[in-house]
């Protein structure tokens, strides 16, 4: 019966000190995600507002702490290193890793890029996805294989893009990763 209450206050101190690193851990857990949010905002932005950031390209990141990792898919090489650059100098990132590819050139896919635009945005629907500053449907194509990234308001929609695209003469494949955007989150 001693040795139980030995025990005893040692296993409390243990559970007083975990249940104060839990806390301490959740306030710090409730301040990074303010970080991240702002940090990701400023990457978000900074990304949207590269000059030749265009309907063929994809961009995207990873944000860990203060490193920033971009992935993707571009047509110009130059965009590439324009992406790492605009990232590079916003306050708050220590470093970039430039994951994005740069898509091999191509006659055979710049045309196909051209057909898969027109039969997707030439649509009645979903024309209405043109008529954004950058168009919220991208169009990646490699090697004759067609990804279409980025979001659509509905699921009808994403079905008729990913229909659209397939039908154009020349297409090997098409990649559907297009996202339904919340109604609230596309009202914003």
């Amino acid at each position: 019966m001693t040795a139980t209450r030995t025990m005893r206050p040692p296993a409390m101190a243990l559970a007083t000190v975990l249940l104060l690193a839990a806390q301490l851990v959740g306030q710090t857990a409730d301040k990074h995600p303010r970080v991240d949010e702002n940090l990701s905002r400023a990457v978000h932005h900074q990304l949207q507002a590269l000059p030749y950031y265009s309907v063929f390209d994809n961009l995207a990141y990873t944000i860990d702490g203060s490193r920033v990792t971009l992935t993707g898919q571009v047509v110009r090489p130059t965009l590439k290193e324009q992406a790492e650059a605009a990232v590079q100098s916003i306050e708050g990132v220590a470093s970039v890793l430039n994951a994005i590819e740069v898509l091999p050139k191509s006659a055979t896919d710049n045309e196909l890029r051209r057909d898969v635009y027109r039969a997707i945005f030439e649509d009645a629907a979903l024309k209405q996805y043109a008529v954004e500053p950058l168009p919220s449907i991208h169009i990646i194509v490699k090697d004759g294989v067609v990804t279409l990234e980025g979001g659509t308001n509905s699921k009808a929609d994403k079905d008729l893009a990913n229909t659209k695209a397939r039908a154009v003469q020349g297409v090997r494949t098409v990649v559907n990763h297009l996202l339904v955007r919340d109604k609230l989150s596309a009202a914003k």
